[in-house]
């Protein structure tokens, strides 16, 4: 009798075991450069929350914000290998890894935001998603980042010619290094998280970015010229390791995704509220913005298209995004 109690005694916690390994949560873990509180953070912290109560619990995400991880080029390495699972990045730094990521990183090719909304919610979104799987990532989602302008601390810029000379800060992408060359201004590439200090200490004049980057980075505290040339519209990525994403459930891996696409709707409503919320705030210090004339900043573009866009898969890939109404 002794044997036969110890053994069920046994089972039961054995059973007990199993089932709280089987309801055990899995933590996720995302980066991203930008502070708590930024509309790309906010995001992934609302897809986190759709997970969690999805799967009953059984997913968490942690949202490593203010590149607690590293900055981008670091992170991406990351989620690639697996040390992370997930993370919010810029589509830029991908250009080198992913020869369709090139397309919407390249200069006045949306026409506008919902222009950039209508081509990467399509089959021309879902045709650079299935890319980057060959790199060992899956994309979740598409962010926005709004338009890029540049600012410097130098002067106002009003034409292609007030670009003459001058040292911008650009994303680790030789798409960006070129088209600073082509505007006759010089590129360097550099981490986000030195671009205040660099342009303070005169390492560079400016750097080119969003409102709210140029808010929430205090960049326009040493760079008080901005110039609303709004050279791209460069989308954001969500992206998951693909090792990971491939050991869920088919029935996870479809919640995952639509728990990605119902943040989105999320994210552009918080990013539309911030880009407002920014500008009023950079104007009232101070900041002096500036609209030059684009069609010298579009016609100076040739060379980098010329560059850029010799692959023919590339080249149907702009001539669809240009044909999407």
């Amino acid at each position: 009798m002794k044997i036969l109690a110890k053994l069920a005694a046994g089972l039961l916690v054995a059973a007990s075991f199993m089932a709280g390994a089987a309801n055990a949560q899995t933590v996720l873990r995302s980066s991203d450069t930008h502070p708590d509180g930024y509309p790309t953070v906010e995001a992934v912290k609302y897809f986190g929350e759709l997970v969690k109560e999805r799967t009953g619990g059984r997913y968490a995400v942690e949202v490593y914000h203010s590149a607690q991880l590293g900055e981008e080029k670091d992170t991406i390495e990351q989620v690639r290998s697996g040390v992370i699972e997930l993370n919010r990045v810029s589509m830029a730094p991908f250009n080198g890894t992913v020869k369709e990521s090139i397309v919407p990183a390249l200069p006045y090719l949306f026409r506008s935001e919902d222009h950039m909304h209508k081509v990467m919610d399509g089959a021309i979104g879902d045709q650079i998603k299935k890319a980057f799987e060959g790199a060992g990532l899956v994309v979740l989602a598409y962010y926005d980042a709004g338009s890029r302008s540049f600012y410097n601390k130098q002067k106002p810029i009003t034409s292609v010619a007030d670009m003459k000379g001058l040292k911008f800060r650009v994303i680790q992408s030789d798409i960006f290094v070129d088209m600073v060359a082509a505007l006759g201004a010089n590129a360097t590439p550099m981490p986000y998280g030195e671009v205040y200090s660099a342009i303070e200490t005169g390492v560079i004049d400016g750097a080119e970015n969003n409102f709210p980057s140029y808010d929430t980075a205090k960049h326009f505290e040493v760079a008080k010229n901005y110039s609303l040339d709004e050279h791209t519209i460069l989308p954001e990525v969500f992206v998951m390791n693909k090792a990971a994403f491939d050991k869920l459930t088919p029935e996870d891996q479809e919640l995952f995704r639509q728990a990605a696409k119902d943040s989105v709707a999320k994210q552009r409503e918080l990013w539309t509220a911030k880009v407002n919320e920014s500008r009023a705030k950079v104007e009232a210090a101070g900041a002096k913005i500036t609209t030059p004339e684009k069609q010298g900043f579009i016609d100076a573009m040739k060379p980098v298209y010329e560059k850029h866009v010799t692959d023919p898969v590339l080249k149907k890939m702009v001539e669809d995004v240009r044909a999407v109404q």
